[in-house]
C-alpha cells in the first residue's frame, strides 16, 4: 500500500497546511514520441486546494506581511492577477478574515469570474486589451491614491513569490526525482516560481538545466505567461537563473492542452500545454534525462475559452 501525501497523513490545523506537496505526474508516452532514455514528469500544481501554484506564492506573501505587520485586519488586500493569483488571494483571504479587492483584465474566463465571486472577492476589471500589464497599472494607482486603507501584495515584485518556490516548490522536486532531475522547464509569468525553485534546485543539482517558456510574441492567448520584451517586466525576474528561454505558439500549447486531456487524463490550463509542449521539444534531442514540467493550473477554469472552442 502506498503512503498518503505528507499533508494528508495528519488533520490539518489549517487550510493553509494543504498547500504544496503536489504530486509527480509521469507524462504519457500517447503524448508524443521522445528517446527512452529520458524520463519526464508533470509536477501537477492542480492539486493544490485553490487549484494553481499560486497558492504557494500567496500563501507566502500573506504570512510574511502579518508577520512583520504590513498586513492587519483592518487592511484589505489588493493585487491585480490575470486569473489564479486573484483566486489564491481570494480563497486564503476568506479564510484568514481579510476584505480583498482584485485587478483582473477584463476577458478573464467566466469560471475564473464565478470563482472570484463564489470566494466574495471585490473585483475591478481592467482593459482587456491591455492584459496583464493593464491590471497592474490599475493596482498600483489604487494603492498610490490609498495606501492607508490597502495591503498592497505587488506579487511581481515581492520577494515573498520567490521565496515560496525556493523553499517550497524546489526541494520537492528535488526530493521527488531522487535528486535525478536533470531539466526543470517553467513558464515566464510573474517569473517567481521559475526564478525561486531554479535557484535552490541549481544549489541541489548544479548541472540542472532550468528552461523558461514564454509566448512566442506580444499578442497570444496563453493566459498567465508574459513575453518579457514587450512586457512590464516583473522586479523579481532575474534571467541568470534560466539557461535559455523557449518560445511557444498559442495554437501549439493549445493543442497540447486538448491532448493531454484526452490522451492523457490531464486537464490541465493553457500554460501548461505551453510548458508540456516545449519540454517534448527538449526531449527529443537528448538522450537520456529526467524532465520536470511545472504545470501551473488545471482546465476546469478554460473550457469556456477557445483553448477548447479552437478545435
Amino acid at each position: 500500500m502506498s503512503e498518503p501525501p505528507a499533508n494528508a497523513a495528519h488533520p490539518l490545523d489549517s487550510l493553509l497546511e494543504a498547500i504544496g506537496n503536489t504530486p509527480l505526474l509521469p507524462l504519457s508516452r500517447r503524448i508524443g514520441i521522445w528517446p527512452p532514455g529520458v524520463e519526464i514528469y508533470l509536477k501537477a500544481e492542480w492539486f493544490n486546494p485553490g487549484g494553481s501554484v499560486k497558492d504557494r506564492s500567496v500563501r507566502q506573501i500573506v504570512v510574511d506581511a502579518e508577520r512583520d505587520g504590513r498586513l492587519t485586519s483592518k487592511r484589505t488586500i489588493l493585487d491585480s492577477s490575470s486569473g489564479n493569483a486573484g483566486i489564491a488571494y481570494a480563497m486564503i483571504g476568506a479564510a484568514r478574515g481579510y476584505r480583498v479587492h482584485l485587478v483582473v483584465p477584463a476577458n478573464i474566463s467566466a469560471e475564473r469570474r464565478d470563482i472570484l465571486q463564489a470566494y466574495g472577492a471585490e473585483v475591478e476589471y481592467s482593459d482587456a486589451l491591455e492584459g496583464s500589464d493593464g491590471a497592474i497599472l490599475v493596482a498600483r494607482r489604487r494603492a498610490l491614491d490609498a495606501p492607508e486603507h490597502y495591503f498592497y501584495a505587488d506579487q511581481y515584485n515581492n520577494a515573498s513569490n520567490t521565496r515560496a518556490h525556493y523553499e517550497t516548490t524546489g526541494p520537492e522536486i528535488f526530493a521527488q526525482t531522487g535528486g535525478r532531475l536533470t531539466h526543470f522547464v517553467a513558464g515566464l509569468g510573474t517569473s517567481g516560481t521559475i526564478v525561486g525553485a531554479g535557484r535552490r534546485l541549481r544549489e541541489l543539482r548544479p548541472t540542472v538545466q532550468i528552461l523558461a517558456v514564454e509566448p512566442d510574441g506580444a499578442v497570444h492567448g496563453l493566459e498567465g505567461l508574459k513575453h518579457m520584451a514587450t512586457a512590464i517586466v516583473p522586479g523579481i525576474y532575474d534571467p541568470s537563473v534560466h539557461d535559455r528561454t523557449i518560445p511557444m505558439r498559442t495554437d501549439v500549447a493549445y493543442e497540447t492542452t486538448r491532448r493531454l486531456a484526452r490522451e492523457a487524463g490531464l486537464l490541465v490550463g493553457p500554460s501548461s500545454g505551453a510548458a508540456v509542449a516545449a519540454a517534448l521539444e527538449v526531449a527529443t534531442d537528448l538522450r537520456a534525462g529526467v524532465i520536470v514540467v511545472l504545470c501551473p493550473d488545471g482546465g476546469d477554469r478554460y473550457l469556456s475559452t477557445a483553448v477548447w472552442r479552437a478545435r
